[in-house]
């Protein structure tokens, strides 16, 4: 098996200006990803039934396209719930928002990505207490997810973005004290350029924890728009026998067109 292409739409008007190639048009999305060859589309949707599960099936059914994964981040972004907040209202709320889109998403035979919804550790919260929070929160979420069918997968952020879990090792460590095993890894290579001395070695690390990688360069740009060197990355990636998504999450630069070819560009050079 090889890898297959990825790229973002967001529906999400709360998020313009954000990394996502796509924005508010499905059918246009679709239709443009399918004539430049990509596999598949990832949604970052406002909510749960903001996902059009019936419209989009029809999309990916007439372009031959599937549904790579669903976002979960409009929680935070618009109501900024998120898993380690210090009162259980907040906390429930955001598991019942993941919950909701993992149900949606599951429909269509995609998996929900936590990304921004893992928060952060602050203030009356401390390291050890948000890693339990996130702990119970993942072991929870992510048995939900096996009994929809699908994978939950679980994305390290930069420092700048969460404080949590940031470097493979630490993610890799903190897995092996989940009581689930339905969850697996987001590899975003904009993340790991931050946070690990070797992208590709951090990408050996996460092994085969990896179960969808954000395929972009070192400034957010698209791929082969930055300074990320990716014939070592490409080889980690065979090495550990990685076969599902690598999705373009990226700032739409100079424009979404652009930004789309540019990707499915590298993807070519590099991934297949």
């Amino acid at each position: 098996m090889s890898i297959k292409s990825a790229v973002t739409i967001s529906l999400v008007k709360e998020a313009e200006g954000g990394p996502f190639v796509f924005w508010h048009d499905l059918a246009t999305a679709c239709a443009k990803a399918a004539e430049l060859g990509y596999d598949a589309v990832e949604v970052f949707a406002p909510n749960a039934d903001a996902i059009p599960v019936e419209e989009l099936r029809q999309l990916t059914d007439e372009h031959n396209l599937q549904v790579a994964a669903v976002g979960t981040g409009g929680g935070w972004v618009i109501h900024k719930w998120h898993l380690c907040q210090p009162d259980a209202a907040s906390r429930e709320n955001a598991k019942d928002f993941i919950r909701g889109i993992i149900d949606s998403g599951a429909k269509l035979g995609a998996p929900a990505i936590i990304g921004s919804m893992q928060g952060r550790f602050e203030g009356e919260v401390a390291r050890e207490q948000a890693h339990e929070y996130l702990r119970e929160a993942l072991n929870e979420l992510g048995q939900h997810a096996k009994g929809a069918g699908v994978p939950l997968i679980y994305e390290p952020l930069n420092r700048y973005e969460s404080n949590l879990l940031n470097r493979a090792e630490d993610v890799v460590s903190f897995l092996g004290t989940l009581d689930t095993d339905n969850i697996v890894i987001l590899a975003d290579l904009f993340h790991m350029n931050i946070e690990e001395a070797s992208v590709a070695d951090g990408l050996r690390a996460y092994g085969s924890h990896i179960g969808h990688v954000h395929f972009v360069d070192s400034n957010r740009r698209p791929a082969g728009c930055g300074h990320m060197d990716y014939a070592p990355i490409a080889a980690a990636l065979k090495e550990v026998g990685y076969a599902k998504y690598a999705s373009a999450e990226a700032f739409p630069w100079p424009d979404s067109d652009a930004a789309a070819k540019a990707t499915i560009n590298a993807f070519e050079q590099y991934l297949t």
